[in-house]
């Protein structure tokens, strides 16, 4: 199972839906997908590939418009 529909389990703030672009090629054109994984967020932003879990959670928060506390105290 992929973080991002981990993550969806753990959160009722987070969503998830895998879809196998190869299965659904009108929908991998819609959203760019040229490699595998291709995270999209919010329908605008993408991470692209495979992170290491801290990365990928990391990425994902600033896609969505999140700041870690930890940001928030250095900005």
């Amino acid at each position: 199972m992929s973080l991002a529909n981990r993550m969806a389990m753990a959160s009722p703030h987070v969503h998830a839906l895998t879809v196998e672009a190869n299965e659904f090629p009108a929908l991998a054109q819609q959203f760019g997908v040229q490699g595998v994984p291709r995270t999209v967020v919010n329908r605008q932003a993408a991470i692209v590939g495979a992170l290491p879990e801290d990365r990928f959670v990391t990425s994902l928060l600033g896609l969505a418009g999140v700041q870690l506390e930890d940001e928030a105290e250095a900005g």
